[in-house]
């Protein structure tokens, strides 16, 4: 492990070296109202160098080539820029004005359930940037999600909950490919985050519901994520904070770049500063690493492969609820690991072709006093889709997949010497049809279809999937999003029960967006159906003739969404969502239809971005409003009835560079302290006054408080990390 760790070492400082030496192109990009126009495709004619641009406008990459070229500058909205440039040495900062085109919206586009990110799309909701620069993200794809319309906030959880959604309906994808366990590990009632850095994706694609055919295992959601093409130059990245260290690598070349990230986290420093609401044993401790590579193969070609590995580790002491002075000790080890690979290409000058393959592993080692569990799994996933235009009016995007699930999940009592295992392997085969049929300039008809077969339950089902979108002169447009929607029962339940039938989920959506000159405004109304949900009883949860799929429930509202993008206010970008859910379902262990734990009915986000340029500065706050949620309350009557507090936090971020390359952070999660209440545990025992004992579910802290530094080590020694944000 010493060798291998000391020639990778030897590659990362070697191989700059033997790269071609590179001229740097730099810039900043404004439109005629002297905003920055971030997201802007720049590009050096005829060569796959390049870049985009940051949130002030300014791009930076490095090219390999002498003389005289063009450099193309692309934003849809605007008019393409041409403009000649002479490399021979590192040039001089240029300024460039875009103009917009006479017909903003000249493509029309479905935006029902989806928010886009990324790529070329001007009327992006959230850029890669927003990710990392939102206050109380922490820089966390899951947490800045959460900030939009649709979701629910879950403090304890940290994950994805839409639209009335348990957090395993939302599927997450890289390139296509489905991930398994997209979240870290994590101690009972402690938020977990996404497990993937936000600058590892160029866009990011969110949709609370109707979305398309082509992935499918998600009865509410699908988080799906485009990596980034070759990196732009050759740089090192390191950021140091409290409890860890992270180091970056980037080397880049004409055709092909390679990318190296390694962190360790080590908790027990900070968690000696910041008191906690946890009484930890070893607190957490993990090693993080990912290993990203880019090739372009020929004209059009590109392959990519990108490999993640965790592992950590943690200890606390478990009070009984009865019996606070009784304490057990938890261990919780994880190892987890990720690997993904991708080939596109072209196919004749209309049809293009992805080939793609994914592999998750994932295991859980729980140990409390004389008991063991032990829960190890895995995913494989093959894919082939095809995508083009058969005419003007008519483009296709058809394939299929295959994915392998295993489980296996083994629980042991040292003390009685017990062991008892429980175990699924799963196959789907499914195959997707979808077309875009543009009937007129200004209506657009998305139709299509997913097939998918489980080996496991032999079971069959075709979900349709129809979307319409009309648009209402340059500016605003009307969408409609109709499609059914299945997915396997969780792990927990399929292991005890192998042929159980998939869930099912109906979505039907109306959406209306306006979009112009940064400003943006959305309205989505929905109604979703649920049904062939999973029911046990409690009391016998291991004998398989107690479970069945007669579970039902439904989730309706809408959602607001206002945000005002360097438009109004010079360099200030913020935002605005609501969202109102009713909903009820009846599942699981239920006795009743009922408003299940996770779900409140009115959601709010305010997130404010202000930045300083001249002194390279930024600053971001984010407020954040959750209505009371449900909790089950046994010295109470009904199920469910117990109501929490409202859930308020106001989260602040402050950035500054030093100097071209070093910069320094400062970021506080509810900053006012608020005591934040999901829900209850109850203990077995009826105490002396003839209720059960209970303990409040809160925060591991009331804040989470982090600061750092930043350093970027390039050739011309300008790049940071704060454009990066």
């Amino acid at each position: 492990m010493h060798r291998l760790t000391t020639y990778i070492v030897w590659i990362f400082l070697l191989l700059p070296s033997i790269l071609r030496s590179q001229t740097t192109i730099q810039g900043q990009i404004k439109d005629e109202n002297d905003n920055p126009v971030i997201g802007a495709n720049i590009f050096i004619e005829g060569t796959y160098d390049g870049s985009s641009s940051d949130h002030e406008g300014y791009f930076n990459f490095g090219f390999d080539g002498k003389g005289s070229h063009k450099l193309i500058v692309k934003y849809i909205g605007y008019e393409d820029i041409h403009l000649p440039i002479d490399v021979n040495t590192d040039s001089p900062l240029l300024k460039i004005t875009m103009v917009e085109s006479s017909n903003q919206m000249d493509m029309i586009t479905i935006t029902a359930g989806s928010f886009k990110a990324g790529g070329e799309n001007k009327r992006t909701i959230l850029k890669e940037l927003d990710i990392v620069t939102t206050a109380g993200a922490t820089g966390d794809i899951a947490g800045v999600l959460n900030t939009l319309p649709g979701t629910q906030t879950v403090g304890e959880e940290g994950k994805l909950y839409v639209r009335g959604g348990d957090d395993y309906e939302t599927q997450t994808f890289i390139d296509g490919m489905r991930v398994i366990k997209p979240y870290q590990t994590t101690m009972p009632y402690t938020p977990t985050r996404n497990r993937f850095s936000p600058f590892m994706f160029k866009g990011t694609s969110f949709s609370t519901g109707g979305y398309s055919a082509e992935y499918g295992q998600g009865l509410s959601s699908a988080l799906i994520l485009s990596s980034k093409e070759k990196a732009d130059q050759t740089r090192t990245d390191l950021t140091i904070i409290p409890f860890g260290i992270e180091a970056a690598q980037c080397l880049s070349g004409e055709k092909t770049s390679l990318a190296g990230k390694v962190g360790y986290f080590n908790m027990q420093p900070y968690y000696a500063i910041i008191p906690q609401n946890i009484d930890w044993v070893d607190p957490p401790e993990s090693v993080d690493a990912n290993l990203v590579f880019r090739n372009r193969i020929g004209s059009s070609g590109i392959i990519k492969a990108y490999g993640n590995f965790t592992w950590s580790t943690s200890q606390m002491n478990h009070g009984s609820i009865d019996d606070p002075g009784l304490k057990g000790t938890l261990t919780l080890d994880n190892l987890y690991g990720y690997f993904n690979t991708s080939y596109k290409n072209s196919l004749g000058k209309k049809w293009s072709y992805l080939t793609g393959f994914a592999y998750s592993a994932n295991h859980d080692v729980y140990s409390f006093d004389t008991a063991a569990i032990d829960d190890r799994t895995s995913g494989v996933q093959l894919k082939l889709a095809f995508s083009g235009d058969i005419n003007g009016h008519i483009s296709l995007n058809t394939g299929m997949d295959v994915f392998l699930r295993d489980n296996e999940f083994t629980y042991s009592d040292y003390s009685g010497e017990l062991t008892n295992m429980l175990s699924f392997r799963e196959w789907i085969l499914a195959t997707f049809l979808e077309a875009d049929i543009f009937i007129t300039s200004d209506l657009l008809t998305r139709i299509g279809f997913r097939s998918e077969y489980s080996y496991l339950n032999n079971t069959h089902a075709i979900d349709p999937r129809v979307s319409l979108a009309y648009k209402l002169g340059n500016r605003a447009s009307v969408s409609f999003a109709y499609g059914t929607f299945q997915q396997s029962p969780k792990e927990d339940l399929l292991r005890i029960v192998n042929d159980l039938g998939n869930e099912r989920s109906a979505h039907y959506i109306l959406n209306y967006q306006y979009i112009h000159k940064g400003k943006t405004f959305r309205i989505e109304g929905y109604y979703k159906q649920y049904k062939n949900l999973v029911k046990y009883d409690p009391d016998n949860m291991y004998d398989p003739s107690k479970y069945d799929n007669t579970g039902s429930g439904y989730a309706r509202g809408f959602d607001i969404f206002w945000r005002d993008s360097y438009s109004s206010l010079k360099n200030v970008d913020y935002w605005i969502s609501y969202s109102f859910l009713d909903t009820k379902r009846d599942y699981r262990d239920f006795p009743e239809r009922s408003i299940p734990i996770f779900a409140s009915k009115h959601n709010v986000s305010f997130a404010y971005k202000q930045f300083f340029p001249k002194l390279r500065s930024f600053l971001s706050g984010t407020y954040t409003y959750a209505s009371p949620r449900p909790y089950n309350d046994p010295n109470g009557s009904g199920f469910n009835t117990g109501r929490t507090k409202s859930y308020h936090d106001l989260s602040l971020t402050i950035a500054h560079m030093i100097s071209e390359n070093i910069g320094l952070f400062f970021m506080c999660t509810n900053v006012l302290g608020v005591n934040n209440v999901f829900g209850y545990e109850y203990g077995q025992n009826i105490n002396e006054e003839g209720l059960y004992n209970r303990r409040a579910i809160i925060q591991p802290a009331k804040r989470f408080i982090l600061a750092g530094i930043t350093i970027t080590l390039s050739k011309n020694g300008v790049m940071n990390q704060l454009r990066s944000l």
